[in-house]
């Protein structure tokens, strides 16, 4: 309820406001010698003007010539309110203000051509905007291909086996004569008992000689 009577009174001093400037306007209009249906021409302009500074502010965010254009507007009413509350002999208009009168209508024009074809700039989307969705492509068609065979991992060398050294010669051991002549008799005689020739280990336990002895004497038996 009280935002209703609020907005009623703010209406309400508006259009007081307006009827009063559009008197003094016309009343200067009409004392610069602009008679008949041009004196009320004039406050229509400069307000329509007014307005239309006002409404490019308030929409578009570079709105450096709208700020001009209101001044200009702003100035011409606020000026013939002024100077039609007395301090002007409105039945001696001087000259100057005559040439501002009848010029206003030129300047009004230019003002509204250049508010009403001034360029734009885009205005910036909302951040929730959700962005079209681009259109699907075309699938693919699919390709196979077929990869290379991976070569098969180096195998380290092979190694020659190398031949098993030769074993080393037996050396040759002294067998002394006398040794020699009692080994032969023995081999003899155990020939003779047991009919097989004296291997190198029956030597061996019978003369109590070390065995690269004893197998040197047994070569030299055979």
């Amino acid at each position: 309820m009280s935002r209703s009577i609020r907005l009623d009174a703010v209406l309400v001093q508006a259009v007081i406001a307006g009827a009063l400037s559009f008197s003094h306007l016309h009343d200067l209009a009409e004392a610069a010698g602009q008679d008949g249906w041009k004196a009320w021409a004039y406050p229509i302009s400069v307000d329509l003007l007014l307005v239309a500074a006002w409404r490019r502010m308030r929409t578009h965010a570079d709105n450096r010539a709208a700020w001009v254009w209101f001044v200009i507007a702003l100035a011409a009413s606020l000026g013939a309110n002024i100077a039609t509350a007395g301090l002007l002999d409105l039945g001696n208009v001087p000259a100057w203000l005559r040439i501002l009168v009848a010029g206003w209508p030129a300047l009004a024009f230019l003002g509204g051509t250049l508010l009403a074809h001034a360029p734009t700039t885009p205005e910036p989307t909302a951040p929730d905007a959700a962005p079209l969705a681009a259109p699907d492509p075309e699938p693919a068609p699919d390709i196979t291909v077929e990869r290379a065979p991976e070569p098969a991992p180096e195998l380290p060398p092979a190694t020659t086996p190398t031949a098993p050294a030769a074993a080393a010669p037996v050396p040759a051991v002294a067998v002394p004569p006398a040794l020699l002549d009692h080994a032969r008799k023995l081999a003899d005689t155990h020939h003779a008992t047991t009919g097989a020739r004296i291997d190198s280990a029956t030597l061996r336990a019978r003369l109590n000689i070390p065995a690269p002895l004893a197998d040197a004497i047994t070569a030299q038996l055979a």
